[in-house]
């Protein structure tokens, strides 16, 4: 049997009332806790910034595959915009089925691996490790890139924008997912708010307020057409897809909401999916009624709000708004990434160090590898969003399916009331998605999708061999086995000294009370120099005057090292297999101040290095507070 993250520290933590405040447990009081847990109106603002900001790119990568065909192709946006609205829907009844289904999160990892066995869970797990480190480059190269837009001077310092942006996100979400909450809910409210204001106040205009954005710009509308093409229309869809990217990310975080923590999930998941459909209907609308087209230089956001808003206060605002939501859409990744890599090293397929919480229940390693990634990702691509797209959105829609599938067999397998209709839905679902993942990997094939179809069974393979790992060690530790009797063990400790003092006391009299028989080992350099035999004599003569009981004994060396004749002189002592365990005690300062450390030796690091590669001994360092 494999160890799990608590049985591998072998702790078990009860709260005792009467404890003092140095007996308590590190978790605080229930309320404590809930306020670093997220309430519905906090989930969407926490949760829901990679979908929300997803209308600022989704209309336009719509209309930009569409003009190709030219304006007769353009009218073909609201119809594709509607049908991906349809799927939207479909993906939030079904989302809000599964938060209710796996209240601990995990979304489709969760679903594959309780009803598609292992290996789909896995694939389900990678699929949205992937898509969420990619999820963090698109959104901060993307809010650069609008930045960028509006000051032409900074564009050569967008890597280390880039950069800075996500070292902010960073911070803030190292506080506690309700801590980015408060911080990311204004944005949130202002950019939504806005579009609103562009949809409501633009359906009652006949005609464009202003133009003014797009003047002086050329079009990169091709020649009409009379005809539009399936395969057009499929790459499309397609490019639209992008704008469902986060709609998983709640079920995945359904630990993170305060109790109820379901009710509160679902409420927050229906609202994600009213707004972002009912944004996207809008805009599409517009674009139609305003009869605009892709030009180069503006996006179509930004002519969006000129139309219906003029050129004015409401015109920057909003691309102010734009610019803050598109950086900051990162932060679904860090809501939903954490959780899930708790999920994987709860079941052994990542380190257990995932699974750890730090102060406001933050999954700090996570977060950090997350971080890290993304870095790699925005160097690496030169902080170009349209280099990084092609891979967006592939490995959500596979999670999507095989989400949709797993929960087909959940109804068919609980039998619950209204089970018939609750998998229909489902089935739809995954029919449209799996249709959705097949359309979305092939067209964007040859552009860097093939990338995400070779990492994806590599990604899983490194899951299985951290899996297998774990499962050795757990035979080694024979976890889940009624042990042998305790028997007592025949001990020896050795001591390793430089000379007599406060420390070297300590560290005899805690190994007097550790094992049977206590030695204390010094090197001794047998070439010839005068410095060293006067302190090897000194230490000789003052150890016969100190008399502690312990003998100490001279280990030679020519070389003038440390490590290795300490390490040749405990496997002297192992091949006689006089004791049953030998421990190595290394004594050493512990300093107040972080700076101090460099004042160190650094002998004991050393020592310990050295028994740990070259010895069986349990090694231990015990450091004295200064």
């Amino acid at each position: 049997m494999s160890p799990t993250p608590d049985e591998a520290t072998g702790h078990v933590l009860t709260a005792d009332p009467a404890a003092g405040p140095a007996e308590r447990p590190a978790a605080g009081p229930e309320h404590d806790r809930d306020r670093d847990k997220l309430t519905a109106l906090g989930g969407l603002a926490a949760l829901s910034l990679d979908a929300m900001a997803s209308v600022a790119y989704g209309p336009e990568s719509i209309v930009l595959v569409l003009a190709a065909a030219g304006a007769y192709g353009l009218g073909f946006a609201l119809p594709i915009t509607a049908a991906i609205a349809l799927l939207l829907a479909v993906l939030t009844a079904s989302y809000r089925q599964v938060i209710a289904a796996f209240p601990d999160g995990g979304g489709s990892y969760a679903v594959a691996k309780t009803h598609l066995g292992r290996r789909t869970a896995l694939t389900a797990a990678a699929s949205l490790v992937i898509d969420y480190i990619l999820n963090v480059a698109v959104s901060v190269t993307a809010g650069v890139a609008a930045l960028t837009s509006a000051f032409p001077g900074l564009y050569a310092d967008r890597v280390w924008l880039c950069l800075a942006v996500l070292v902010v996100v960073t911070a803030v979400n190292l506080r506690g997912i309700a801590e980015s909450a408060r911080w990311f809910m204004a944005p949130t409210a202002v950019f939504v708010l806005s579009i609103m204001a562009i949809i409501v106040v633009g359906l009652f205009r006949s005609a464009p307020a202003s133009t003014a954005a797009a003047a002086g710009h050329a079009s990169v509308l091709a020649g009409n057409a009379t005809s539009v093409g399936a395969l057009l229309l499929l790459k499309a869809f397609a490019s639209g897809c992008s704008a469902l990217t986060g709609v998983e990310a709640v079920a995945n975080a359904v630990p993170s909401f305060r109790a109820p923590r379901v009710k509160r999930a679902q409420h927050t998941e229906l609202a994600l999916g009213a707004l972002l459909g009912l944004m996207l209907i809008g805009l599409a609308v517009l674009i139609g009624r305003f009869h605009l087209q892709p030009v180069e230089g503006v996006t179509l956001l930004a002519q969006l709000a000129d139309a219906s808003l003029g050129h004015g206060f409401g015109f920057y605002l909003v691309q102010f708004a734009t610019v803050v939501l598109l950086a900051l859409a990162a932060n679904t990744s860090f809501g939903g990434l954490p959780v899930l890599m708790r999920l994987l090293a709860r079941d052994n397929h990542l380190p257990h160090v995932f699974a750890l919480r730090a102060d406001h229940q933050v999954h700090r390693h996570g977060v950090l590898f997350l971080a890290l990634a993304s870095a790699v990702l925005l160097v690496g691509s030169g902080g170009d969003v349209n280099s990084l797209v092609p891979l967006f959105s592939i490995g959500v829609f596979v999670g999507f399916t095989i989400c949709q599938v797993g929960m087909v067999k959940h109804w068919y397998l609980t039998r619950a009331a209204g089970w018939r209709g609750k998998a229909l839905l489902n089935g739809f679902g995954a029919v449209l998605t799996g249709v959705a993942t097949l359309v979305v990997t092939g067209t964007k094939f040859t552009e860097g999708a093939w990338g995400i179809v070779v990492a994806l069974p590599l990604l899983v393979l490194l899951f299985e061999a951290v899996h297998r790992a774990y499962a050795r060690i757990g035979e080694r530790l024979e976890l889940g086995r009624i042990p042998g009797p305790v028997t007592r063990q025949r001990s020896l400790v050795v001591v390793p000294v430089m000379g007599i003092s406060r420390m070297t006391r300590d560290a005899l009299s805690a190994a007097v009370s550790l094992g049977d028989e206590v030695l204390a080992v010094t090197v001794v350099h047998t070439e010839p120099d005068s410095e060293d035999q006067q302190a090897t004599d000194a230490l000789l003569r003052d150890w016969d005057l100190w008399q502690p009981g312990v003998p100490l004994v001279r280990v030679p060396d020519a070389h003038r090292r440390l490590g290795r004749p300490l390490v040749g002189f405990v496997n002297e002592l192992g091949a006689e297999h006089a004791y049953d365990r030998i421990t190595v005690l290394i004594p050493e300062v512990e300093p107040v101040r972080l700076w101090q450390r460099a004042l160190q030796n650094q002998r004991g690091a050393l020592i310990d290095r050295a028994l740990r590669r070259g010895t069986d001994a349990v090694v231990c360092r015990l450091r004295l507070r200064m």
